[in-house]
């Protein structure tokens, strides 16, 4: 809390037109104790700060130049990002102000427990990791208050086992984060762990496997999205672009002799590129995008295998198998998006590539 009262007593006086005499006269003190006011060596006693404050015709709050700091949750969560993003430590201590006022506010709770833990990162932060982890256990029971979809009960597990891999505790990470893995969320995290901190790659291995397919059929779709996104704003260069480097990705990942599902998703990136390139005008690259997607399709429709044991880098068992939902057969599935981009030129260029063996 900042006061400006000394600057205020000299600014209010000068602009009544007042001398440091005559106002410590008004108000039966000396000229000195007026002149140790103005230079902030001491300040007026109550009595005389209600008196001052009357006679400027000024509340005491404008007198002191106090302004009340809005203390609500979101104000609050402001001023802890600031200090956070400064990397001020500042907001240690406003942390613990926040959680004295709101001890029972999920939002407050686990804002704050995030920011432990990010002071607590790349200093030996053990303390600070403790204080996380103490808060992240503090808030699971009011999670029922959370708004937020994209937190949950997992964001928490997450956060304590970060929590414990700052604090060295490594093994007891993992295994929170092996007790909670619904859906494979925290795979990468088990799998690196497990790999590069505990020095146990066998058993990383499967974790690791379940994450990079994840992580392809999450790029694969963000990918694909992207294209959609470009194209409906008429952007064809950055539709192209994208569907490219996902081209790239794609085949960086597939074994170098047999066929596998990324020939399917190949030629369904190899259409959406050919969308962008006939809107770009460039009809032969098109017509030449969507031949190589044909090509692909019949060879994966003539022996369709999805698990993803035939790409590169997996270990999982064979049982785990990639689908898509546009389609029983390549071919089909890539009709069903060509329907879906509403291009009546790029479904006759398809037409064309179908039937060219």
């Amino acid at each position: 809390m900042k006061l400006t009262l000394a600057e205020n007593i000299r600014t209010f006086r000068k602009e009544r037109r007042y001398t440091q005499e005559q106002l410590a006269e008004i108000l039966g003190v000396t000229a000195g104790a007026v002149y140790k006011w103005e230079s902030g060596q001491s300040v007026p006693e109550l009595g005389l700060l209600v008196e001052m404050a009357d006679f400027f015709d000024v509340s005491v709050d404008a007198l002191l130049g106090y302004r009340m700091k809005d203390n609500g949750i979101e104000a609050t969560k402001q001023r802890l990002d600031e200090y956070t993003r400064n990397r001020d430590p500042q907001a240690l201590a406003e942390a613990e102000k926040a959680l004295q006022k709101y001890p029972n506010s999920f939002e407050i709770v686990f804002y704050c427990a995030v920011i432990y833990l990010i002071f607590g990162i790349g200093k030996q932060g053990r303390s600070e990791a403790r204080r996380a982890l103490e808060l992240s256990e503090r808030a699971r029971p009011l999670l029922m208050q959370n708004t937020n979809p994209q937190i949950g009960e997992q964001t928490l597990c997450g956060l304590m086992a970060e929590a414990y891999d700052l604090m060295g505790e490594k093994e007891k990470g993992v295994e929170l984060l092996k007790k909670h893995n619904t859906g494979g969320v925290f795979s990468d995290m088990i799998g690196v762990n497990l790999a590069a901190n505990l020095h146990r790659p066998e058993e990383a291995e499967p974790y690791l496997s379940e994450a990079l397919m994840q992580s392809v059929s999450s790029l694969f779709n963000a990918v694909m999205g992207f294209a959609a996104v470009y194209s409906a704003r008429g952007d064809h260069f950055s539709a192209e672009g994208i569907a490219s480097w996902g081209l790239t990705l794609i085949r960086g990942l597939k074994k170098e002799t047999g066929t596998d599902f990324l020939d399917k998703a190949q030629a369904l990136l190899l259409a959406a590129l050919a969308h962008a390139q006939l809107k770009a005008g460039n009809t032969a690259e098109a017509r030449s995008s969507l031949a190589e997607a044909a090509a692909l399709a019949r060879r994966f429709d003539a022996a369709p295998d999805y698990s993803i044991s035939s790409m590169r880098y997996m270990t999982e068992p064979e049982e785990k198998l990639a689908y898509d939902t546009l389609g029983a057969t390549a071919s089909e599935s890539v009709g069903t998006l060509l329907e879906n981009l509403g291009s009546e030129e790029l479904r006759s260029l398809w037409k064309e590539a179908e039937n060219h063996e």
